[in-house]
């Protein structure tokens, strides 16, 4: 059965317990959700919503034969005040849904500031299962915690856990269905600083019928003293003209947030004073070792080059000879199998399979190997938690556009995709920094861009192929520092914004992590990859075929041939200038088009670059792929977060122009000194 009705079956079942999983970045709330649910999951794309939290189901031989659990596992909030898209989605989805139960993990390395998270929760009517996550981590550090005497102090269910051994996990849910199924729940609540209670109750009373839907009267009040913006205007419109004492109250205790924070800070000091114990002041945990050099403005850098050249150099020289292999002993051999069984058939029949769809997609195929490897690498890097410290490094190298925090993030997950990179540039307040952070993303090279980089440099560039990506890559990096400098200093006028991040612990890789990231970006990449290739590949050998059935005849060639005198100022052929634009619709058809174009030449595809194009020709064909506008998708979008063409055309033209101009620079050095 499909797992998607699956599920909504389940939520129908008269014994379904819903768990909602919820939890700071970086606490190992994913790996939980991941281990209980297993392949039973699915993206749960919320009525209007953007982010997309994941749901499954939890099934285990220790249940019930009629209880069926729904596990929901929502995005990485540090707070329920909606600061961000993420926060807003999980806060809203505790609100209208009311879960039976949430179980919150918390990072038993940084408990005091995982639970100011568990103050905002207590304030709702849920039920709360603390999960006390990472306790090897804190046991690294010389951090104890009694998870008992925690659980006294808090009155309400704390299990011990180490997610990435699986530890704990059975405890955590059977806590969590007790509870869901009305085992004594009296957690102690925070209170708000006492010198302000009576402003909190005051509130209430003022606001007593006009809550927003779905919240509870006590957390509304306490989100107006906060200053929630968006609480604050639905309230204000549900009392019209009653707001008013309410927003004299709120301006005469502007100091109001500070009195929440400060009770709440206060009840976690007494709650974790007996259940915690921490190494003596002054003594320095390995991760702070390691954070002297690489936070180090100058050695974090050179660390963060190393690691890039050695990932793409582990990259290549493991998946490469494996390239070679499935292309001489897959790809060919299935096409030249397919000629003779459709020897009887139309030619085009023939031409059709063999030089379209097997040329194209299995070209594209052949660099599986490649891309595995780089996503179990980047999956490694994420999991030991290298990756904060690159997004910390390359933010100063950022400082100069004045994209810090909010914007910082959108561009770092570009390299994941410039799709959701643009989208994510929701949660900047400034506008004229979110238009900025737009515009830059297409630069960040994504991997589309870096697969292609991966196929073409090591046919041109053999052992050097590495030292030419991470060349590429730095390139890349200089032209949006350069780019960012310029428009910021245009649409910013100065304006800088403040960066605060939180860099998680140095931990042990976890196989299973990794695994479960690179299954999730190769499905990914499968999924939208795979259609527009097959639909191209069978469009280019259409165009490449059509109308007098050869190559040179054919409208491909004649848009190519159109193109040469641009081509020849890059030391590109008809073919290469062709690859280049189709990859405006998806950047991976550009290796899919070479496969097809070059499908007759009687030679491998790399044999026939290498007679076809020079090594300075090719270098600045890498130049103008990786400068390039972007994929279609991103173009629109763009489009559809700015909501102008104006723009949108402009970063497009102003794309165009760098990667030619930078196209034919390196093309003419090139020339000269290889």
């Amino acid at each position: 059965m499909n797992e998607a009705l699956e599920e909504r079956i389940a939520l129908r079942h008269p014994e379904t317990v819903t768990v909602a999983l919820v939890g700071q970045p970086n606490v190992g709330k994913s790996a939980v959700f991941s281990a209980l649910t297993g392949l039973s999951q699915h993206v749960a794309n919320w009525p209007g919503k953007t982010s997309e939290p994941r749901s499954g189901l939890y099934k285990s031989p220790r249940l019930d034969g009629n209880l069926v659990v729904h596990v929901v596992d929502l995005p990485g909030a540090y707070s329920l005040t909606s600061c961000s898209e993420e926060e807003r989605i999980t806060r809203d989805y505790i609100l209208e849904h009311c879960p039976s139960v949430i179980v919150m993990i918390a990072d038993a390395s940084a408990l005091e500031r995982n639970l100011y998270l568990l103050t905002e929760l207590l304030a709702l009517p849920a039920r709360v299962v603390l999960g006390l996550n990472m306790l090897d981590v804190a046991e690294q550090q010389g951090i104890e915690v009694d998870a008992d005497v925690l659980e006294a102090a808090l009155g309400l269910p704390v299990v011990p856990m180490i997610a990435s051994r699986g530890e704990g996990l059975a405890e955590l849910m059977d806590a969590a269905i007790r509870l869901a199924q009305g085992a004594p729940y009296a957690p102690r609540r925070p209170e708000i600083r006492a010198d302000h209670r009576e402003v909190l109750l005051t509130i209430q009373q003022l606001i007593a019928g006009s809550e927003p839907p779905s919240c509870p009267h006590v957390w509304t009040a306490l989100a107006l003293l906060q200053g929630d913006a968006e609480i604050t205007v639905a309230v204000r419109d549900r009392l019209g003209e009653r707001w008013e004492p309410v927003h004299a109250l709120l301006r005469e205790h502007e100091d109001a947030v500070l009195a929440v924070a400060s009770g709440r800070y206060q009840w976690i000091g007494r709650m974790v004073r007996a259940a915690v114990r921490r190494p003596h002041p002054g003594e320095l945990t390995y991760t702070d070792r390691l954070d002297r050099v690489l936070t180090h403005p100058v050695a974090g850098l050179g660390v963060l080059l190393a690691v890039l050249g050695l990932t793409f150099w582990l990259t290549y020289a493991l998946g490469t000879p494996l390239q070679g292999w499935l292309e001489g002993h897959v790809v060919q051999a299935l096409a030249e199998w397919v000629r003779r069984a459709l020897s009887a058939a139309p030619a085009w029949m023939a031409g059709l399979m063999a030089d379209g769809v097997i040329a194209g997609v299995g070209t594209v195929l052949t660099f599986m190997p490649v891309l595995i490897i780089f996503f179990a690498l980047l999956g490694f890097l994420e999991d030991v938690g290298y990756i904060a410290r690159a997004a910390y490094v390359t933010d100063r190298f950022m400082h100069s556009m004045g994209l810090h925090g909010s914007s910082f993030m959108p561009l770092f997950m570009g390299f994941g995709c410039n799709v959701p990179a643009v989208m994510a540039t929701r949660v900047i307040d400034s506008k004229r920094a979110r238009l900025l952070t737009i515009l830059l993303v297409p630069l960040v090279p994504c991997p589309a861009r870096l697969t292609v980089i991966a196929f073409l440099a090591p046919i041109f560039f053999g052992v050097s192929a590495p030292l030419v990506a991470v060349g590429l890559a730095v390139l890349n990096l200089v032209a949006l520092a350069l780019i960012g400098f310029g428009l910021h200093e245009l649409l910013l006028g100065g304006e800088h914004i403040a960066f605060i991040m939180e860099l998680p612990v140095f931990h042990a890789p976890d196989a299973r992590n990794i695994a479960i990231s690179l299954r999730e970006r190769i499905i990914d990449f499968l999924k939208g990859a795979g259609g527009i290739i097959l639909v191209m590949s069978v469009v280019l050998w259409a165009l490449s075929t059509l109308p007098g059935g050869g190559i040179e005849q054919s409208y491909l060639a004649a848009a190519g041939h159109f193109l040469a005198p641009v081509g020849a100022s890059l030391g590109l052929n008809w073919q290469m200038m062709v690859a280049l634009l189709t990859g405006f619709v998806r950047k991976e058809n550009t290796i899919a088009t070479l496969g097809v174009l070059y499908a007759g030449s009687g030679a491998g595809l790399a044999a026939a670059l290498q007679a076809t194009i020079t090594p300075s020709g090719a270098l600045a064909f890498l130049v103008v792929q990786v400068l390039f506008i972007p994929c279609i998708a991103t173009v629109a979008v763009m489009q559809q977060e700015t909501r102008s063409w104006r723009w949108t055309l402009t970063s497009v033209g102003l794309l165009l122009a760098i990667s030619y101009g930078a196209g034919v620079a390196v093309y003419q050095v090139a020339r000269l000194l290889m």
